[in-house]
C-alpha cells in the first residue's frame, strides 16, 4: 500500500453512499494479450530456503485469552466490535521496556500503563472466579450424599450466594477481558531489528535506480502538460464531486487501463492469483487488517447508517479472503494481485506538494498480497520489493527504495520499503509504492492460520479435529505493484517531449493497442 499519512484515529468520518457506488470496473486494453499471458503463467513454488525470526516477532502470537469466534450479523450493523485478537498478555508484561521503546520509536499512541493495569485487574479476577468456582463444585460434592435436612438446606443456601456472586463476577471478568483487549489491539506491531530508528528523515537509501532524465527545454508539470494534451478535468470534477477529484480524458484513459492489465500481467507471470475485490467491506474487517476508521484525521470514508467502509486499499479485502480459515501448510505461499478502485479522506492533506494527481480522494490501484509461513516472509518481502523495482525500471523510471524509519510504520508493519520515483515537473521524489511485511498482526486478528501438515485437508473454518498438528498464524505482506495516478505523473513528466508529446514507454504500449505517443491536439480556428 501507498502510506498516506494516519490512516487512523477514533470516530468515522461519515458519508452516505448510494448502493451504486460499488460497481464493478472495467477492465479495458487487448484481451487477448492479458488471456495469453495468463494462460502462460507458471506456478508459484515455495521458497526452500528458511529464514530464522527473532522470538520477538512472535511476541503477540500466542493466545493468552481464549479467543472467541467472529460474530456474524447480516443485514444489520454491529452495536460493537465483536472480535478479538489473539495476543500474549504475559509476553507483554514480561517485555514491558522492549513494548514501551517500541511504541515510542513508532510514535504510538497506544496506552501500555493501561494494558498491564487492566492485564493485573483482569488476572487477579480470574483468580477470583476460579476460587470461586472451586468453592461451589466443593458444596456441590458436598450434597451428593445422604444428609440432614438442615445441613442440605444449609448447602443449598451456600451454594446460592457462591452462584450469585459467581455470576456478578464472570459478568465483570468479561467486561474487563474486553477493554483489556481493546487497548492491547492498539499496541503496534514490533518492528524489525534492522529498521533505523527516527522520523521519515532517518529512512536509509537501500537502492538508487537509474539517474534522472536530462532536458534541453523547459518542462511541465502533470497538470501543465494533461492541460495541454486535453488528458484531465479538474474543474468540472470539483463540480461534480469536490476538491481533489478529476475526468481523466482521451488517452489518459488508455493509459490507466494500460498500466492496470500491464501491472496485472507481469505480476502474475510470477505466479500470483488475480483478484478483482469488493470495494465496500465491513468496518471490522478495517480495523482487523490494522487501519482504525477513527479519529478527526482518518482516511477512511464510512458509509453512513452501516457498519461498512469504502476500502483505501486492497490490502483490506484481500487480507479478509481467508478471515477465519485453517490453511493447510501445503498450499502456502498464497499470493495475490488485486485490482480495486481506492477511497481515502486525505484529512490534512494540502498544499502545492499535494496538488493534481498526487493526492486524491479516489484512484485505481494494482496490490499485490501474501499469505505465509512465519519463517519465509523475511524472504517474501524481499521478492516484492524485487518486482517492484523490476517493473519500475522497465519503465525507465529513475528512482530510489528506501528502508523506512519506526516513524513512518504504520501499526501493522514490521518492516516497510518504499518507492520513490523523480518527478521532474514537480522537481522532487514522489513515493509510488511501497512494500510491507506484517508477520502475524493482521493474521491474529482476522483469525487466519495455517496447520503444518504435509496431509492436511482442504481449506476449512475452524473446527475441531483430532491427532493435527497445531495451528499456527500465517503471516501477510502486501506491496504496490501500480498506484496508477502516481505512475501517470511520472510518466508525462519524465518522457515530455519539446513539442509538448509524451512518449509512451514500450513496455505500455501493447497494453494502449499499439500507442506510442501522446500527442497534441490539432488546434480548431476560430
Amino acid at each position: 500500500m501507498i502510506s498516506c499519512g494516519c490512516f487512523g484515529g477514533t470516530t468515522f468520518h461519515g458519508l452516505a453512499l448510494a448502493p451504486s457506488i460499488c460497481r464493478s470496473p472495467s477492465m479495458f486494453s487487448p484481451l487477448r494479450t492479458l488471456t495469453l499471458t495468463l494462460a502462460a503463467t507458471n506456478p508459484h513454488h515455495r521458497l526452500l530456503r528458511r529464514v530464522l525470526f527473532p522470538t520477538i516477532v512472535r511476541a503477540f502470537s500466542s493466545t493468552a485469552l481464549p479467543t472467541a469466534p467472529i460474530t456474524k450479523q447480516e443485514g444489520k450493523a454491529a452495536a460493537k466490535q465483536q472480535w478479538k485478537a489473539a495476543i500474549d498478555f504475559k509476553w507483554i508484561r514480561d517485555n514491558k521496556d522492549v513494548v514501551a521503546a517500541n511504541i515510542k520509536n513508532r510514535n504510538s499512541n497506544a496506552n501500555l500503563d493501561l494494558v498491564l493495569e487492566l492485564y493485573e485487574k483482569f488476572l487477579k479476577l480470574q483468580k477470583e472466579v476460579e476460587r470461586l468456582r472451586a468453592e461451589r463444585n466443593v458444596v456441590a460434592n458436598k450434597m451428593k450424599g445422604k444428609l440432614e435436612p438442615s445441613v442440605r438446606q444449609a448447602l443449598v443456601e451456600e451454594g446460592k450466594n457462591l452462584k450469585e456472586g459467581l455470576v456478578s463476577l464472570e459478568e465483570d471478568l468479561v467486561q474487563l477481558t474486553d477493554q483489556l483487549r481493546q487497548e492491547a489491539q492498539c499496541l503496534p506491531n514490533i518492528t524489525h531489528p534492522d529498521v533505523p530508528i527516527g522520523g521519515e528523515e532517518s529512512s536509509i537509501i537501500r537502492k538508487m535506480v537509474r539517474s534522472p532524465w536530462e532536458f534541453n527545454f523547459n518542462i511541465k508539470d502533470h497538470l501543465e502538460l494533461g492541460k495541454d494534451l486535453d488528458l484531465f478535468d479538474f474543474d468540472a470534477a470539483a463540480e461534480v464531486s469536490g476538491s481533489k477529484f478529476y475526468y481523466l480524458k482521451n488517452e489518459a484513459v488508455l493509459l490507466e487501463m494500460g498500466l492496470i492489465n500491464w501491472a496485472i500481467a507481469e505480476v502474475s507471470k510470477r505466479g500470483y492469483i488475480p483478484l478483482i475485490t469488493p470495494e465496500i467491506v465491513r468496518s471490522s474487517v478495517v480495523e482487523k487488517c490494522g487501519f482504525q476508521p477513527r479519529g478527526q484525521n482518518t482516511q477512511v470514508y464510512s458509509i453512513e447508517n452501516n457498519d461498512q467502509c469504502l476500502i483505501g486499499t486492497a490490502e483490506i479485502p484481500v487480507g479478509g479472503i481467508h478471515m477465519d480459515s485453517i490453511l493447510p501448510e501445503s498450499a502456502l505461499p498464497l499470493k495475490y494481485v488485486a485490482y480495486s478502485h481506492c477511497f481515502r479522506t486525505e484529512a490534512g492533506a494540502a498544499g502545492t506538494a499535494t496538488r493534481g494527481l498526487y493526492r486524491v480522494h479516489q484512484f485505481s490501484k494494482v496490490e499485490m498480497f501474501i499469505f505465509c509461513r512465519p519463517e519465509e516472509s523475511n524472504l517474501y518481502h524481499e521478492e516484492l520489493i524485487a518486482i517492484e523495482e523490476d517493473l519500475f525500471s522497465s519503465l525507465g523510471l529513475h528512482f530510489k527504495t528506501l528502508d523506512m524509519a519506526t516513524g513512518d510504520l504504520g501499526a501493522p508493519a514490521y518492516r516497510k520499503f518504499d518507492v520513490e520515483a523523480w518527478m521532474p515537473g514537480l522537481g522532487r521524489y514522489g513515493e509510488i509504492s511501497s512494500a510491507s511485511n506484517c508477520t502475524d498482526y493482521q493474521s491474529r486478528r482476522l483469525g487466519i492460520r495455517y496447520r503444518p501438515s504435509s496431509d492436511t485437508p482442504a481449506t476449512s473454518k475452524k473446527g475441531k479435529g483430532s491427532n493435527l498438528a497445531p495451528t499456527q498464524f500465517v503471516h501477510t505482506l502486501n506491496a504496490t505493484a501500480c498506484a496508477v495516478p502516481r505512475m501517470i505523473i511520472c510518466l508525462l513528466e519524465n518522457f515530455q517531449q519539446e513539442d509538448g508529446a509524451v512518449v509512451i514507454p514500450e513496455p505500455l504500449r501493447p497494453y494502449m493497442g499499439g500507442l506510442n505517443v501522446i500527442s497534441p491536439k490539432a488546434k480548431t480556428s476560430q
